[in-house]
């Protein structure tokens, strides 16, 4: 996608043949666009942790490549089992990590410690690939079920409202939820999107629409309570969001605030659909409210806010009655029956084991 008219990814290997990994800082978006490096295992797990990178698909990416750090300052059987255990502890609500780190042991634990460095590469760098390919697919998917809103409108514009970020600067590219919004864009469908602000660190009003405006998307941000308000009046035609862990029964682990807006949509018969890569569905758990571990970050994310001032300059600054406790959990659980249906890089299916089995069938082993 773009940023400034120029095409980019959010990660890539730095050009002057380091090894270093060089990543948008997402931190200092939207008001600096900014490119970090990456030149140690600690560097990759603070840059997820801290969330400089963040979105299910690309934190997996930067794990990836990660181990490809740890494994460039040593390569033997110590040292790796150390990275792969300091990067799944970074956030532990998103599958995708744990599901990269896993994908590049798998290649580089059987070899001899001098062939493992450029084996991680390799596939860190597939990774990243097949990311791109699949968020594709998920929006050439997402296309049809867009163009069947603009159908039933006739050709009136599609509303169509997010929640968080799920866009490319959450992946490697294209996005998840997003993808099919751009893919729209693309096909010259009249799409606009209603842009959650997602307290408390904002990812939808800075991100999000970051993003869209770099696209040329058009687009309104407003604030997390107004979407039931929005359905109830006929303004959103469809909800499309992100997943950070699927089990395989189709519930959905997503930014916090996510399942209001499901229970909102179920209330007004809006579709209501997440767009996910398979590489998010976690195939060991059944019951996602039950299982699936939910991350509690610091309470100042939620105290304090970041803006910039009148005068250009950066200032953070507390909003909350001082002394007041904050718990800050990331995100909820909506539940498999409050999802219309999945969008996948394999195609589009309830919100159901048997129906997610049908487009993964290797999971029946």
């Amino acid at each position: 996608m773009k940023i400034h008219g120029r095409e980019t990814r959010t990660i890539w290997p730095a050009a002057d043949g380091s090894g270093d990994i060089e990543i948008i800082d997402q931190a200092r978006l939207p008001h600096e666009v900014a490119i970090a490096r990456l030149t140690s295992l600690d560097e990759a797990a603070r840059a997820i942790r801290d969330m400089q990178v963040r979105g299910a698909p690309l934190i997996g990416a930067t794990a990836a490549y990660g181990l490809c750090l740890a494994l460039r300052a040593d390569p033997g059987d110590a040292a790796l089992t150390h990275a792969a255990a300091t990067l799944k502890a970074t956030r532990p609500t998103a599958i995708n990590l744990a599901w990269a780190v896993d994908e590049v042991l798998a290649v580089v634990a059987p070899l001899p410690p001098a062939q493992r460095l450029d084996a991680a590469r390799i596939k860190a760098a597939r990774i990243c690939d097949e990311d791109v390919e699949a968020c594709k697919a998920i929006g050439q998917h997402g296309l049809a079920l867009i163009r069947e809103v603009q159908e039933r409108r006739s050709a009136e514009r599609v509303n169509i409202l997010t929640h968080c970020n799920a866009g490319w600067l959450a992946t490697v590219d294209w996005g998840t939820a997003l993808a099919p919004i751009y893919a729209a864009q693309a096909a010259r469908i009249d799409v606009h999107v209603w842009v959650d602000e997602t307290r408390p660190r904002n990812q939808g009003a800075s991100l999000t629409a970051f993003e869209l405006g770099q696209q040329g998307v058009a687009h309104t941000i407003i604030a997390d309570n107004a979407g039931g308000h929005l359905m109830q009046h006929g303004q959103v035609d469809l909800c499309i969001v992100g997943s950070d862990r699927t089990t395989r029964t189709g519930d959905v682990a997503n930014k916090i605030g996510t399942y209001l807006k499901a229970l909102a949509a179920a209330d007004n018969g809006v579709p209501f659909h997440v767009a996910l890569p398979g590489s998010t569905i976690d195939w060991t758990l059944t019951d996602g409210v039950a299982q699936i571990p939910i991350e509690q970050r610091d309470p100042l994310e939620l105290t304090r806010i970041t803006g910039r001032t009148a005068d250009g300059r950066l200032a953070t600054v507390d909003i909350a009655a001082p002394g007041s406790p904050a718990a800050n959990y990331a995100f909820d659980v909506t539940p498999a029956r409050l999802v219309t249906g999945l969008i996948t890089e394999r195609g589009l299916c309830p919100a159901t084991e048997a129906d997610l089995l049908g487009l993964f069938p290797e999971r029946l082993v």
